[in-house]
């Protein structure tokens, strides 16, 4: 069996649609940093006196305002090289580390589709995927190449595919399907809109998209495997990210996952829309006979399960404790609003602080500090040292938080009483994050029945 596997992920198939994905791939990167240098994002997300770090990443160094907009000037760059496929090694490897370190800069910065971008940066680097169609190949014909091994395809598609499945999965819970939370609080701050917005703030619809997003998608790259319904799912990916992109602000989200969609296709689709006819009989490919990268393989699509099952270990509502919530493509499952004041005393002569975030935050950061423990910790860290520096310690950090998540009432986030001081982050569960508000979020389904 593991032989016939072995021999299935390196069989050829036609380069022609990975190669169209590359292409494809790279214009949205130079343009998604070209749109970071023209509405000024790089400033507003990046001129910083704090930044927040992710677990075990604090030794990522911060080039300086400057150096970040050359980053991004680089992916403008960089993303044109690899559609074109000049000097793609080169270009694709150096578009993932600048790609990853700007995203390493700041836990506030993170979003789902920012990772699903590292990620198919960093398998694109292990695919010659500009062995047609690219500048390489054009200048050193010893690149050509008409068809890649399998494992290319089945790797994109596992990737794309585990970013429904878990945000399907993440949507399998009563707030959302049986209460229509969070969607009903959303759709009910855009009534403004035309034609559409008189009914989005009815219950009904709520629980309808709530259920409709939960089927979308927990089956839509299954459906997108099976080739003849594969053209009616690729046309509910458009319907459904157009709709998306029309009521929420999620930036290239929309764009990425509808790009992300034609890996399911025929590896010799373009060839049919070119009227070049799909390729005849593929030869093996000697790179991926034998190829050393196939336990990689295995182990890599082992982490991308096993990561995004983690938040179910830590027991509890992921939602509200935040552990696990990164990289378990739990994608707009949650409406969370809180406050933070953080109240510093010093222990020898017990004089006491009250510190506002926004001494130390922008207002993104602010915003992403108020609803995530670990955030909260870190900056009651800094601030602990900051006064101690300043000749004003030792001192106790505790941190006085309300929290609502979908529509409850507000209740604290962490434990007034616990010295932020006294804790380190950890991968491990914390006992220092307080407990829910018991009982149901503001609920669509009580309001769809209170009208009968």
């Amino acid at each position: 069996m593991t032989e016939r596997v072995r021999a299935w992920l390196s069989a050829p198939r036609d380069a022609a649609a990975l190669v169209v994905f590359r292409v494809a791939f790279g214009l949205l990167v130079s343009v998604s940093a070209t749109r970071f240098l023209v509405y000024g994002w790089v400033e507003q997300l990046f001129d910083t006196k704090f930044q927040f770090h992710y677990f075990g990443f604090g030794w990522v160094p911060h080039p300086g305002l400057e150096g970040v907009r050359l980053l991004f000037v680089a992916l403008v760059v960089l993303g044109a090289m690899v559609a074109l496929g000049a000097l793609y090694r080169f270009s694709i490897i150096a578009l993932f580390v600048a790609f990853a370190w700007l995203q390493l800069l700041d836990v506030s910065n993170y979003l789902n589709h920012y990772y699903l971008v590292t990620l198919l940066a960093l398998l694109s680097c292990f695919m010659p995927l500009h062995v047609m169609w690219s500048v390489d190949a054009w200048l050193r014909p010893s690149v050509q190449s008409q068809t890649l091994p399998m494992w290319c395809t089945a790797l994109l598609r596992f990737q794309v595919g585990v970013v429904y499945f878990f945000a399907g999965l993440a949507k399998l819970n009563g707030d959302w399907l049986v209460h229509g939370a969070p969607l009903h609080l959303w759709l009910s701050a855009r009534t403004s809109m035309p034609v559409v917005g008189p009914y989005l703030s009815m219950p009904e619809v709520a629980l309808f998209m709530s259920w409709a997003g939960f089927l979308f998608d927990s089956s839509v790259p299954f459906f997108l495997m099976w080739r003849r319904a594969r053209p009616f799912a690729f046309v509910a990916v458009i319907l459904f990210h157009t709709a998306t992109r029309a009521l929420f602000p999620i930036g290239m989200f929309p764009f990425i996952m509808t790009l992300s969609a034609l890996v399911f296709f025929d590896s010799s689709w373009p060839r049919k829309w070119l009227r070049q006819g799909a390729l005849p009989h593929p030869r093996p490919s000697p790179r991926g006979r034998g190829s050393p990268l196939l336990p990689l393989l295995a182990a890599y699509v082992a982490f991308q399960l096993v990561l995004p099952l983690r938040a179910h270990f830590y027991g509890g509502d992921v939602s509200w404790h935040e552990q696990g919530m990164r990289f378990s493509w739990r994608v707009m499952t949650r409406e969370k609003n809180g406050s933070v004041t953080y109240i510093v005393k010093n222990r020898a002569t017990g004089r006491e602080w009250h510190v506002a975030p926004s001494d130390y935050l922008t207002r993104v950061q602010e915003r992403e500090l108020a609803v995530q423990p670990d955030l909260i910790l870190q900056l009651g860290h800094h601030i602990g040292r900051d006064f101690e520096q300043r000749g004003l310690g030792p001192v106790e950090v505790r941190a006085d938080t309300l929290v609502s998540l979908n529509g409850r009432a507000a209740t604290p986030l962490v434990d007034a009483r616990v010295d932020l001081m006294t804790l380190q982050d950890s991968s491990r569960g914390s006992d220092w994050i307080a407990p829910p508000t018991e009982g149901p979020p503001l609920s669509a389904l009580r309001r769809a029945l209170a009208h009968f």
